[in-house]
């Protein structure tokens, strides 16, 4: 995660004219669907803040909810574990895993997992855990990590998949037919869910007044990995608990929508325990995870705290110009786009991850559309400032033209007559400026700038609006 491997990342992923195809044409049909789906802005603006509330003053009580939420969980008769660090996590899961004599777990779309590195620690132990999610399905077979927090296998095409599904799984013949690679799939995961000891799921909200746990999914391999086997694993971070069931509605609004422009999932399940008498299915055993892996120290700074209200939708990464041109590969961490280059530098630490908040336009796309209303620009800015501060990773290497450019606009900035004056030099005499190229790292992805005719004050009165 240091500047130089995401630098070379970057200019990979830019480089790869079949992975700018694939984004350029998957990343539209995510924003025109969530446009198509919260036509009134208004009502959306009102949601929004009732979401936003109900994650901030469940943040605002965090220590004493997850007392509450562990409580209420024993109550239904779920096992409650305490991991600090990813590492404690796979433990835990593992331990459980020996105890019940599992050598195969079948898994829900979980990015904690991911987060832990799980598949690859349970690996090393001689356990199977297969992805039943249909995009983390693809992108095991591939050998990959998810590209994205929602779609997982977005940067890959249909012909990728097809190519991927003929060479991995034995018998399949070559074909490029949705519903046939679909029903591969679908036979091939079958078989795991029956014969599979345990499954493994992550948790979008849990609910601490009821003890209950709520999974959000489309394709029924969330059900079936919590439904089917004997023994139910939930690995969740702590940021994840609400309040009340009252607050699930607007967040699952929130969330659905925002994430893949539908009104609701297919499937809501909301578990509140393990199989009891009279049950005609269900998990005998259901322990979840509590990972903490850094949050707390997130949690404990009253600005950066904002992070936490995250629900993983996915919604700033589709909106924002620098991850739909790049992909999550290039990020190098768990959690790409905006919200990774906020929440990742906090977990992994500035040294191994402060270049990643420099990746940023600032344009605020990201802030606009989240559902929650995370400050993403400036919890950017303020990572960007602790970096340079710091001399950690991506926060120095600028050269003197650069810093002296800079410098230079920010004392213009400070005296409207000098910058009204330099734009109107800039307007005559912009072509004799030095090439973009000049200005070493910011040179090298922008391109030639172009001064405008008239100001934006002068277009303004132009027009005849006032000033402000």
């Amino acid at each position: 995660m240091g500047d130089s491997g995401f630098e070379a990342r970057i200019e990979q992923a830019l480089a790869d004219a079949g992975l700018r195809r694939n984004f350029a044409s998957a990343m539209g049909s995510f924003a025109a669907r969530r446009l198509a789906v919260f036509p009134d802005a208004a009502a959306l603006e009102r949601l929004r803040e009732q979401g936003a509330a109900a994650r901030r003053r469940a943040l605002a009580r965090l220590p004493e909810l997850l007392e509450e939420l562990e409580r209420a969980l024993v109550g239904n008769g779920i096992h409650v574990h305490w991991a600090e660090t990813a590492a404690v996590g796979n433990r835990i899961v593992l331990e459980i895993l020996e105890a019940h004599g599992v050598r195969r777990v079948v898994k829900g779309k979980s990015m904690v997992s991911e987060e832990m590195h799980l598949n690859a620690f349970l690996a090393r132990h001689g356990i199977d855990a297969v992805e039943t999610d249909l995009g983390e399905f693809i992108i095991q077979l591939a050998g990959e990590t998810p590209s994205h927090i929602i779609v997982p296998a977005v940067h890959k095409n249909r012909a990728q998949i097809a190519r991927l599904f003929h060479e991995k799984i034995p018998g399949t013949p070559y074909t490029e037919e949705v519903a046939e690679l679909n029903a591969v799939a679908r036979r091939t995961l079958r078989r795991m869910f029956r014969e599979a000891g345990a499954g493994l799921s992550g948790v979008n909200f849990a609910v601490a007044a009821t003890g209950t746990l709520c999974l959000v999914e489309n394709e029924g391999n969330g059900r079936m990995c919590t439904g089917v086997p004997p023994l139910h694993i939930a690995v969740m971070g702590i940021e994840k608990v609400i309040e009340r069931l009252e607050d699930l509605p607007p967040l699952l609004r929130l969330l659905t929508g925002s994430a893949t422009g539908q009104r609701v999932t297919t499937y809501v399940n909301l578990i509140s325990g393990p199989r009891r008498a009279g049950d005609p299915d269900g998990p005998r055993e259901v322990h979840v995870v509590l990972l903490d892996n850094g949050r707390s120290a997130v949690y404990a700074d009253p600005e950066l705290r904002a992070t936490l209200q995250c629900i993983r939708c996915g919604c700033c990464l589709n909106h924002c110009p620098v991850y739909t041109r790049i992909g999550g590969h290039a990020y190098g961490t768990t959690y790409p786009g905006p919200i990774g280059k906020v929440l990742t530098p906090q977990l992994a630490g500035l040294e191994r991850a402060g270049g990643l908040p420099f990746a940023s336009t600032l344009c605020g796309a990201c802030e606009e559309v989240c559902p929650v209303k995370i400050p993403l620009t400036r919890l950017l800015r303020r990572l960007r400032e602790e970096t340079v501060q710091a001399g950690a990773a991506g926060g120095a290497g600028a050269g003197a033209i650069e810093r002296l450019a800079w410098r230079g606009y920010g004392l213009s900035a400070q005296h409207p007559r000098l910058y009204r004056l330099l734009f109107a030099c800039g307007r005559w005499l912009g072509g004799l400026m030095p090439p973009v190229a000049a200005l070493e790292r910011w040179g090298r992805a922008h391109a030639e700038p172009r001064f405008a005719r008239l100001s934006l004050r002068r277009l303004f009165r132009k027009r005849g609006i006032p000033d402000a």
